[in-house]
């Protein structure tokens, strides 16, 4: 074992150890200046955060140790256990974790408060990794498809019920992971054409033309050319994909004719029927040619249809208020400075401020002012956007692509799915968090609350994200090994 453990520290990724020192340290110094006063002197300041983020990181460097002191087939061989453990964990969270912010999802030990839902991350990829792992597993069968997305779902279920919307939603991440193991685009299109239809449905849904809302004309109107588009090339049938556009040209005029002479039609309902009628030519062409293909256009065109009717009561009656107001604030439906758009207006003035060079370390005014909440945690890109500039921005986000494109490097040279699969996995959750982070801070994206991995100040995120990290690479580091 002593001899095994050596080969490990020789074989292991240096370049992707070099690349998260660096984020640890620029992570730390930016913690530091978030919270800096005129009074704070020293970054080693115990009663501060950035002292306490040192103890994180020193336990993060030990952690490190460990897991990669431990032998890659203890990951595999306990992948199952570990995970029912952590989803007990986050079941035992619900009821016993404390009020913290709304949400349920800290559990406080002590001195130290812990969040499981950033440990379930590892666990979830290590089960995954395991699964497609199984002797003859097979992806594309219905069966297994369904195992994947289980052992996915019940996660996020269980977060969503810690009322931690944002961590659930990190999960989704792993379609990225399935569409490199096999899965069809189409559920990739499908996630696109479900975001389009919602912006579109919600943001216009409240201007009427023709006494319909204008969001769900347009909604399915975007409809009957996804139908034309998928016929001609996913379905690969060109003449009755023109056979669609040559009817709606014909209703278009139509409808122009009566509209010009006065006659009013509810276009709702026009439309309604313009699909209804499209799903029914589709199905008689299926009959037909017994093309299968031409029976998933209309079924996805179908499923598209109860989600656009479904959006407005998912908006209206299952989110809460003040996420009611943040995707409006973010579409532009409302203009809320003071309450829901508070943070990332003041995150964008922080950023803009900082120009190309930025005003130097520790002299960013409206974080020593306190201006931006949650500045050292989910907003702490504005810290760097402010004090470095352009320039130290670009820095940061090419040290994250850096670590990204490596660990794509990995996970495509490990010779079994296990260590392939989790790569991808880590690679999945470090992609939606730098996304999703940065966006928001920029006001590309809803404030949902995650981290930006190994700058945002606390201790369970740096675990978790560097579990997730050195595991990956104490896998590869045995990738020459023979099982």
């Amino acid at each position: 074992m002593a001899s095994r453990n050596i080969n490990v520290w020789k074989s292991v990724d240096k370049v992707t150890i070099v690349i998260y020192l660096i984020l640890v340290l620029f992570g730390w110094i930016s913690i530091y200046a978030a919270g800096y006063n005129f009074d704070q002197a020293s970054i080693f300041d115990f009663t501060e955060r950035s002292g306490k983020q040192l103890l994180w990181i020193g336990l993060s460097f030990l952690i490190a140790a460990v897991i990669l002191s431990i032998d890659t087939r203890v990951y595999e061989i306990y992948a199952y256990p570990i995970y029912i453990g952590l989803i007990l964990l986050l079941v035992v969270t619900i009821f016993v974790a404390p009020d913290i912010k709304g949400s349920h999802s800290w559990l406080v030990l002590g001195p130290v408060s812990l969040q499981p839902a950033e440990f379930a991350k590892f666990a979830t990829a290590l089960a995954l990794a395991k699964l497609f792992n199984s002797y003859n597993f097979k992806f594309t069968r219905p069966l297994n498809f369904f195992k994947v997305v289980m052992l996915i779902v019940l996660p996020m279920l269980l977060i969503v019920m810690q009322k931690e919307t944002g961590s659930a939603l990190v999960y989704m991440s792993l379609v990225l992971m399935m569409y490199r193991e096999g899965m069809t685009g189409l559920v990739l299109f499908g996630g696109l054409c479900a975001i389009l239809y919602f912006v579109v449905g919600i943001k216009y849904g409240d201007v009427l033309w023709c006494g319909a809302p204008l969001g769900e004309i347009w909604v399915l109107g975007i409809i009957c050319v996804v139908m034309v588009g998928m016929v001609w090339f996913f379905a690969d049938n060109k003449a009755i994909a023109r056979n669609l556009s040559i009817g709606y040209m014909i209703v278009a005029v139509v409808v122009a004719i009566l509209q010009w002479v006065g006659v009013e039609l509810p276009m709702l309902y026009v439309f309604l029927g313009v699909v209804a009628l499209s799903l029914l030519y589709l199905l008689v062409m299926f009959f037909l040619t017994f093309a299968p293909r031409l029976l998933a256009v209309a079924a996805i065109a179908l499923a598209s249809v109860g989600f656009l009717f479904s959006c407005n009561y998912v908006f209206n009656d299952v989110l809460k208020p003040h996420q009611q107001m943040r995707i409006k604030v973010l579409l532009g439906m409302e203009e809320d400075l003071r309450g829901a758009g508070y943070n990332v207006n003041q995150s964008k003035i922080a950023i803009g401020s900082g120009g190309f060079w930025g005003k130097g370390f520790l002299n960013g005014t409206q974080t020593k002012l306190n201006y931006v909440p949650e500045q050292d945690t989910d907003f702490i890109f504005c810290t760097i956007g402010e004090e470095e500039g352009f320039w130290g921005s670009c820095l940061v986000l090419g040290l994250f692509t850096a670590l990204i494109l490596r660990i794509m490097v990995i996970a495509e040279r490990q010779p079994r799915p296990f260590g392939r699969v989790y790569a991808y996995c880590v690679l999945s959750i470090f992609f939606f968090h730098l996304l999703v982070n940065i966006g928001m801070v920029i006001g590309l994206c809803p404030v949902i609350g995650i981290p930006l991995p190994f700058f945002s100040y606390g201790g369970s995120s740096l675990w978790g994200f560097t579990i997730l990290l050195f595991i990956m690479l104490r896998i590869d580091a045995s990738r020459s090994e023979h099982f």
